[in-house]
């Protein structure tokens, strides 16, 4: 049986933590952020972790990615 792909856009968008657990940025802090709070883009600093229905969809798409 050949190998699974994984998704490309996904290999780009997620890092995996040392357990195993989806890593994304946070969305709406690319552009027109002049008129976003200050605060408000503070806190779309980092990264998040993903949720465990998300994380579900994620293992499917990059059957390699996780350690």
């Amino acid at each position: 049986m050949p190998k699974m792909k994984s998704h490309s856009g996904s290999k780009k968008r997620f890092r995996f933590t040392a357990t195993g657990k989806a890593k994304r940025k946070h969305s709406h802090k690319n552009h027109i952020l002049t008129k976003k709070r200050p605060d408000r883009i503070r806190k779309l600093r980092g990264t998040a972790v993903v949720s465990e229905p998300d994380q579900i969809r994620i293992d499917a798409l990059l059957p390699y990615g996780r350690p």
